[in-house]
């Protein structure tokens, strides 16, 4: 899947979650990126669901890295 592709909703696999903490900096980062209107963040389940309109994957999965973790 090319990552210059964009999305109004879609869930994401993280690496790395372990805890509220995570969760919390998953959630502000992801939340910045232009379009994005919801994001939760699970670590049990390793799952971010993010909603909005004509996300950026690309914007997205950078913002999961500059917040420490990684989309599988």
């Amino acid at each position: 899947m090319s990552t210059d592709s964009t999305f109004d909703s879609r869930v994401f696999d993280v690496t790395g979650m372990t805890c509220g903490h995570c969760k919390a900096a998953v959630e502000e980062e992801v939340g910045a990126v232009k379009g994005v209107n919801l994001v939760v963040a699970t670590p049990a389940t390793g799952k971010v669901v993010v909603e909005g309109t004509n996300i950026n994957e690309a914007e997205v999965r950078a913002a999961v890295a500059e917040a420490g973790y990684q989309v599988v």
